[in-house]
Parts: C-alpha cells; structure tokens; sequence
C-alpha cells in the first residue's frame, strides 16, 4: 500500500492502484465465467471469453439435464432419494437463471466499472481516498469471503459423496462403486465402468465450480459496486458539511461548492440506478432460492442426522450456513445503502442553510426532497433488500422446511 502521509498533488494522485484493489475481486471471479466485459480488450481475449462462455454453458447443461433425468425417470428411486437429488438439481436451473440475467447485463457491469474508476480519478484529497478505500475493503473482503464459504461448502460436500461407496448388482454380480456427487441418469452413460465414471465425475466437478462461481459473483458484483456508493455518499456528506464553513467565502465559490455537490449526488444515484438493473433479476432468484435451499438443506440435515451420517451432515451444516451468509450479505449491503442515502437528506437538513445565497438555499430543498425517497436495492422490483427481508426469509424457510418434514417423514 502507498505512503498516503504526504502531501501529493492531484497530477501526482495515483488512482489505478486503488481502482485495481476495488475492481481486482470481481474481475478474478467474472472473468472464468466469461461475464468481464470484453468489448474494448484484444481479439485473443475476446476468442478466449467466447470458448469459457461455450464451456461453462456445456458444463451447466451437461450436469443439469443428466441429473433432471436420473431424478424424475428413474423409478428404483423411493421419494426421500428423490428430494435429496432435487436441491443440487434445484440450484443449477437457478443458477443458469442468474448466469443468463448476468450476460444480459454485461455492458452495465462495464459502465459501473468505468464509473467507479472515474470515481477513483477525480480524488484529490486523501480524506476521500482514505473513505474510498475503507468501503473498498469491506467489498472485497465480503467477495473473498463469500467465495471461500460458497465453495468450501459445495466441493466439500461433492467430495464426501465421492468417497462414498455404493453396491450395485449388475447381472447377478455385487459390485462396489463410489458415488457421483450429483444424481445420473445412467441409460445415458455406463458410469459402473472406468473412465466412464471419472468423465462425469470431473464434469459435474467443474460444473460445481461454475456454478458457484456464479453465486458468488452475483454476490460480489452487489458488494463492491454498493460500497463504492456508500464511500460517495460519505464524501458527499463531507462536502455538504463544509458548504458554509468559511463565512468570508464569496457567493460565486458557494455556487461553485454546490454546483459539485448536485453533480456528484446525481454521480452516486446513476451508480445505484445502473445497479439495481443489473442486479434486481438476480436478487429475486438469489431470494427464492435461498428459501429454497435453506428449507431443503434444513431437511437433509435432520434425515441424515436420523441416518448417523456425519460426514454428509458437516457438508450440509457449511452449505447452509453459506447459503444463508449470502442472503444476509444481500440483505445487509441493501440497508446499509438505503441508510446512508437517507442520511444525505438529514445532513443537507441540518446545513446552515440561512447563511448561504437564496437560489443556494432553496437548491438544498431539492437534495433534501430527493434524499426523501428512500433507494433500495429490490429483487425483480418487487421486494426489497433489507434486514426485515432477511427475517422473511428465514420465516419462510422454516415454515416450508415443517410443511416438507409434514409430508415426508
């Protein structure tokens, strides 16, 4: 990190060290899903992002649609097999949603990432490079953070039910076979013979990468884009706090003063605009599949606690408890904006208004009328991300989770 002690002139502000350190998590998670925006890179990149696109959509299909057949076709399978397949089954069709609305929405992902390094440009005053950077940190730390639960969790739990062996009596002969970790229809491929068994195997491995992949940068996307805001909103503050603080100033610098302080709250609003379209399709899926899963992992749990399966119990234990950390990440970055917008409204409130120009004064009113409306980051419009959302969510889970225990076990 920089010696940011020192005095430096704006010319002499670097700006593409700290816009790498916000944008670097994003950048390492939606480039191997072919989501980083590639229109002004070389035509090796672009060739390059086509083949992972073509890949990761092979890897999805290739893994969802075996599986969609071994669940629903298979007969042998009693009701209680068939739930436990349905969750990764479930989580790969919402997951192929959230992919599809992500590659819709590339070029608003490269404006905000234009914006934010715009942002980063125009610092020049290291109390608001330090602002930045400490709202940086804390989106990257919920990216890297987010992706280390969600893929412990997922992989450890394909790689216990690789380590678990199977029977199978194929013409009158009992053999031992490990199990995939997702379920296969096996009219489709021979998976009792090898290297039949290690193809699916390292297929729907790479498929749990992607999808989680997935998962995590929807994640990200919100949490680095929604701090970056968040450290806009505070600089803006700062700048409505010192509107009247020299009493001397002339009326032509107050106008100056104000005129920047419009433009920089219109800067943050197109930010959060631009967001909430990229990210209001992936939110409403992100919310009806956390209830999802949250209910269905909550029954596998008890089922296999019932079993004394403790391995598979530990892997279930780590998903749920990322599942449920990405929803409260959704749900606590969108409270933590429609705050801080709300607060822009209050210090604009509390400005000594009185001493500044009449048109500057009445100016005020309208940053004032616009904080007034509360920006929340929705899912598909519909509903709001808060912390009265998260609770919801947890409400509707476990509700569903007593309906499924009801007519099952």
């Amino acid at each position: 990190m920089r010696d940011v002690s020192r005095e430096r002139s704006p010319i002499a502000l670097s700006y593409m060290e700290d816009n790498e350190y916000s944008i670097q998590p994003i950048r390492w998670l939606l480039k191997p899903i072919s989501v980083w925006p590639v229109a002004d890179s070389s035509i090796k990149e672009r060739i390059l992002s086509d083949f992972l696109l073509i890949t990761c959509a092979f890897l999805i299909v290739g893994t969802m649609v075996p599986c969609a057949l071994g669940i629903f076709l298979d007969e042998s399978k009693d009701i209680q097999t068939k739930v436990h397949e349905f969750g990764p089954l479930s989580n790969w069709m919402l997951a192929s949603l959230k992919y599809c609305s992500l590659l819709t929405r590339v070029g608003d992902i490269h404006l905000c990432v234009e914006h934010v390094e715009s942002d980063w440009r125009a610092v020049t005053k290291n109390e608001d490079r330090e602002v930045m950077l400490k709202n940086a940190r804390i989106g990257r730390f919920i990216a890297l953070f987010s992706a280390i639960f969600m893929h412990s969790g997922v992989f450890s739990y394909s790689i216990f039910q690789a380590l678990t062996v199977e029977k199978s009596a194929a013409g009158g002969n009992v053999s031992t076979m490990h199990a995939l970790p997702f379920a296969f229809y096996d009219k489709i491929v021979d998976i009792t013979t090898s290297p039949a068994y290690e193809l699916v195997f390292a297929m729907q491995f790479l498929s749990t990468f992607v999808v989680n992949s997935v998962a995590v940068a929807t994640c990200s996307i919100t949490a680095v884009f929604v701090m970056h805001a968040c450290g806009q909103l505070k600089i803006l503050m700062s700048l409505l706090d010192n509107l009247t603080s020299e009493e001397s100033e002339k009326r032509s610098s107050v106008k100056q003063k104000f005129a920047v302080i419009v433009e920089h709250h219109l800067r943050v609003l197109s930010l959060v605009s631009r967001l909430e379209k990229i990210t209001s399709i992936t939110c409403l899926v992100e919310i009806a599949g956390c209830t999802l899963h949250m209910c269905l992992l909550g029954y596998y749990c008890i089922t296999e606690w019932n079993q004394g399966d403790k391995q598979n119990i530990v892997a279930y234990c780590i998903i749920l408890v990322s599942v449920t950390f990405n929803i409260f990440i959704f749900c606590y970055i969108g409270e933590i904006l429609s705050e801080q917008c709300g607060q822009v409204g209050e210090i604009a409130y509390m400005t000594d208004w009185y001493v500044l120009p009449g048109n500057t004064a009445l100016g005020l009113v309208l940053i004032i009328l616009k904080s007034s409306i509360v920006i929340k980051i929705t899912a598909g419009k519909m509903i709001e991300l808060s912390l009265s959302t998260f609770g919801s969510v947890i409400k509707s889970a476990l509700a569903y989770l007593n309906i499924l225990r009801t007519l099952i076990m």
